[in-house]
């Protein structure tokens, strides 16, 4: 299974460059940008399966039945993953069920962590008070978010003090990486629905960075990576990010 090249080059200037990051007859995986949805929401605002479609030349027989095997809040940058066919689909649900995809994840939040590693697992529900929002609550269902920290950096004229986090998903809750740091004290930079828009005007610092998964077809194991996105170089320049495992 090869990376899929010749993509970037033949895509319409509409489709983000390096948009597809894989692609195989069965599986893709796109590098969502900012600000997009994932599937259509009936306004006509464009989506990234849209904008996949694209960068496939929107022919049927290339783009087939594309269905997101995960999803992206809007502002949230990263690896979202497509089915291309729907014989693969049930295998896919089951690896999500079973949390046998591993989803790595960049996050950048606001202040100095006083810890090194940390591990989240408040249950997570509906804010009752506020649709757009959820919570950590009793009554919610099981989370757990693993996190370590990359860099710290001091406040300066470039940004406001901050963490670099690697972030390890282990459940799929709404918003999950971002109430478990808010309700820590650390929301993340450019969170404006979690309180961490503050000094920093650069946009929401959360990037779905790696994903790594058993292929439903092949059993090879795929290692999926969206580079670093600058916003997050320009306020940790000399960070080190972990190399991949083979």
């Amino acid at each position: 299974m090869a990376r899929e090249g010749s993509a970037r080059a033949s895509a319409p200037e509409s489709v983000p460059e390096g948009l597809i990051v894989y692609r195989d007859e069965t599986l893709l995986a796109a590098d969502k940008p900012a600000g997009m949805i994932v599937h259509g929401d009936g306004t006509g605002t464009r989506a990234l399966t849209d904008a996949v479609a694209g960068a496939l030349g929107g022919d049927p027989a290339s783009t087939g039945e594309l269905q997101a095997v995960n999803r992206l809040d809007r502002d949230t940058t990263g690896l979202v993953l497509f089915s291309r066919a729907k014989a693969v689909q049930p295998a896919l649900d089951r690896l999500v069920a079973e949390r046998a995809v591993e989803k790595t994840y960049l996050a950048a939040v606001a202040g100095s962590v006083p810890w090194e590693r940390r591990t989240f697992e408040q249950p997570i529900g509906r804010d009752r008070h506020d649709a757009r929002r959820m919570r950590v609550s009793r009554t919610g269902k099981p989370a757990r978010t693993d996190a370590r920290v990359l860099a710290r950096r001091a406040s300066g004229s470039d940004g406001p003090a901050a963490t670099f986090l690697l972030v390890r998903l282990h459940t799929g809750r709404k918003h999950q990486i971002r109430v478990h740091l808010a309700h820590a004290g650390f929301p993340i930079l450019g969170d404006a629905l979690y309180g961490g828009a503050g000094r920093w005007h650069g946009g929401l610092m959360l990037h779905a960075w790696r994903l790594s998964l058993a292929h439903p077809v092949t059993g090879e194991r795929l290692n999926l990576e969206a580079p670093e996105p600058d916003r997050f170089r320009r306020l940790f320049p000399h960070a080190e990010l972990p190399a991949r495992s083979r």
